[in-house]
Order: C-alpha cells, then sequence, then structure tokens
C-alpha cells in the first residue's frame, strides 16, 4: 500500500528490476478544472491512488479540492487519497530549503523527508500500482512536481507521465523542455529552483 511502504534491505534489488517494466508515475494539476472535468481525467488513466503532493492541501478558491472534500470525492470513484505534502511538497516548514525566499529544490533534495516521500513513491511504483501525483498548477512545467519530484525520479530511472493543462499525457522530457526552451544547461545537469518568492500569505500553488 502506497500510504504504509516500508522499504527492506532485501526488497531493494526487487524494486530496481520492477522500476524497468513497470506503470509510468503520472503527475496532475487541477488548475482551473472544476472537480467534475477533473475526475474523469483520472479514470481515463486508470488512476487507482492520488497522492498529494501541495505543501497545504486547502483551496480557498477551489474547497472541492481542499483535502476531505477531495479524499470523499475520490473514494466514491474508487480512488484512494493520500496525502504527501508534508514530505514532497513544494513550499517545506524548514527555513534552511529557502535562499533570498525561494525554495531551493538541491537543499530540500538533501531532507530526510524529502527522500522518505520519494522511497514510498518507488515502493508503490514497483508494486505497479496506478498512481497519480497531483498539485494546484495545471502547467506541468511550472510545478514543483515536474522541476523538483519528477527530476528526481527520472534519476532513478523511473517513468514519468504528465497530464497537462489540456489533460495531454507528455513525457518528462518533453515537460522539461517546455521549462527550458530545449536549452538545458551546457556544462552538466540543470539545477532547478522555484520561480516564486515566498512570505507566508500566498495563493496555495507550489511552486
Amino acid at each position: 500500500m502506497v500510504d504504509n511502504v516500508v522499504m527492506r534491505g532485501e526488497e531493494r534489488g526487487a524494486i530496481q528490476m520492477a522500476e524497468q517494466s513497470a506503470f509510468p508515475i503520472y503527475t496532475i494539476g487541477y488548475g482551473d478544472r472544476t472537480l467534475a472535468e477533473f475526475l474523469p481525467v483520472l479514470q481515463a488513466n486508470a488512476i487507482a491512488y492520488l497522492l498529494d503532493v501541495r505543501s497545504a492541501p486547502y483551496s480557498r478558491y477551489k474547497p472541492e479540492f481542499s483535502k476531505e472534500a477531495l479524499s470523499k470525492a475520490l473514494a466514491e470513484h474508487n480512488i484512494r487519497y493520500v496525502f504527501l505534502g508534508d514530505s514532497l511538497g513544494g513550499r517545506p516548514d524548514d527555513p534552511a530549503c529557502y535562499v533570498d525566499g525561494r525554495a531551493d529544490y538541491d537543499r530540500m533534495r538533501a531532507r530526510p523527508a524529502y527522500q522518505t516521500g520519494i522511497e514510498r513513491v518507488r515502493a508503490a511504483h514497483a508494486q505497479q500500482l496506478r498512481v497519480v501525483l497531483m498539485c494546484s498548477e495545471s502547467k506541468p512545467e511550472q510545478c514543483h512536481r515536474t522541476k523538483l519530484i519528477g527530476e528526481t525520479l527520472a534519476a532513478l530511472h523511473i517513468p514519468v507521465v504528465h497530464i497537462d493543462e489540456r489533460d495531454r499525457l507528455i513525457s518528462h522530457d518533453a515537460a522539461i523542455d517546455r521549462l527550458t526552451g530545449g536549452q538545458l544547461n551546457l556544462f552538466g545537469q540543470e539545477s532547478f529552483a522555484s520561480r516564486k518568492r515566498y512570505s507566508g500569505m500566498e495563493e496555495e500553488r507550489d511552486g
């Protein structure tokens, strides 16, 4: 189960083998969609688990996407809700994760909580569960689910497929191309950071 995964040393080899053939990890941001528009997108992609990676699982503007309401609606469609924003959210509580008010993704990756969250996603993938990571930003290239989590999973050779703002499926490489214009750092792996400065009073979107 996604929400109760225990990683034992002897399981890691099996996980690495399963990662070569299992279903991809999907991502989505609800953006301007209504709940009535959002749920069929999940069903069309046979999603069984929604992993909420918002730091704060509430919405002032779309209360139907707040944790309790969303969890109930998903359950009615046989989709299980799991909150992972405390480990994989784009706006952690730790002040050490910020530089000049912006979340620094390299610092966030080093957090034990983040690494634990990634291990839970890896374990779900190894079990070939149909999971989607959900945030609020509709465009994958503008969200930490791509720039942070997607990059981490890609480095682990876990396939990632993003459901974009038009309900299209795009590869992780295509999402990164949207972000960079196809011009990655010529001297090595690109290192991304949040595009937003945070002061504690912002709209709920993790960037």
